[in-house]
């Protein structure tokens, strides 16, 4: 045991005791009160308005007392015009360009082939009534058995390209693809009316046969009435008869086989 009490002490042996340490303390508080009798000193001595800018007493002796009063702006004037002006704004159905009215008149002039056309009506691109007349004949025929969608949006598509590009060659102002596919495609309503009577009775006979010549002829006159008035051009409406004939003859077609 003495050589283990020999070593703690060698161990632990400094210069430091406890008065030392107690004696620091003492002067390490006399340092921290002295510290803060110099500080309550300053703090005394020194102005509340030292710190102070001169700004801030001028504002608060100026204040009005109109902080929460809201001024108005050019800006915000053109605003609230702005939003006073939704009440004069036209239709969503004027400003995508559905017009319900001209889509009645179109229905009737090709229902009534004898009927003269409208030349400003119907060079309206109007796509609206087509869109309807083609999903009306693709499900006529699926009523019938017969799933022909994508030939009947197909046949569609390049039958108006190609009136599209004769029409152009034919006539002096020219045409636009709009309106090639908004006549053509309201001209299909006639052939909507010999899908719907294949669902009723079958069309592969002498009878169906001639209802599908009769339909064809009546679309085709249909179309080149409404071409004819919509483009001044007189004296050729045979002419553009013939190839819409080819065109509703494929549709003819498929509503019969």
């Amino acid at each position: 045991m003495s050589n283990f009490e020999q070593f703690q002490f060698d161990f632990y042996q400094s210069n430091y005791t406890i008065d030392d340490q107690e004696e620091g303390y003492n002067s390490y508080g006399s340092n921290e009160n002295l510290c803060g009798s110099r500080k309550s000193q300053t703090g005394e001595q020194t102005p509340a308005s030292a710190f102070v800018p001169s700004e801030m007493f001028l504002s608060s002796q100026s204040y009005t007392g109109q902080i929460l009063q809201p001024t108005y702006s050019p800006d915000t004037l053109s605003h609230l015009s702005y939003t006073d002006g939704f009440g004069e704004e036209p239709p969503l159905l004027e400003e995508l360009g559905i017009n319900f009215e001209h889509i009645w008149q179109k229905t009737l002039t090709v229902l009534n082939p004898m009927k003269p056309a409208d030349g400003s009506i119907m060079n309206e691109t109007d796509l609206t009534g087509p869109m309807v007349f083609c999903l009306a004949l693709g499900a006529t025929l699926l009523l019938a058995g017969k799933v022909h969608f994508s030939y009947v949006y197909g046949m569609s598509a390049i039958g108006c390209l190609a009136m599209h590009a004769l029409l152009n060659l034919m006539s002096v102002p020219g045409v636009s693809h709009g309106c090639v596919a908004s006549v053509l495609g309201y001209c299909l309503l006639p052939m909507v009316i010999l899908s719907s009577s294949a669902v009723v009775f079958s069309l592969q006979g002498i009878l169906g046969t001639l209802l599908a010549l009769f339909i064809i002829g009546w679309c085709s006159l249909s179309a080149s009435k409404i071409f004819t008035s919509a483009l001044a051009m007189e004296g050729q409406q045979l002419l553009i008869a013939y190839p819409c004939a080819l065109l509703y003859g494929l549709f003819a077609l498929l509503t019969v086989f």
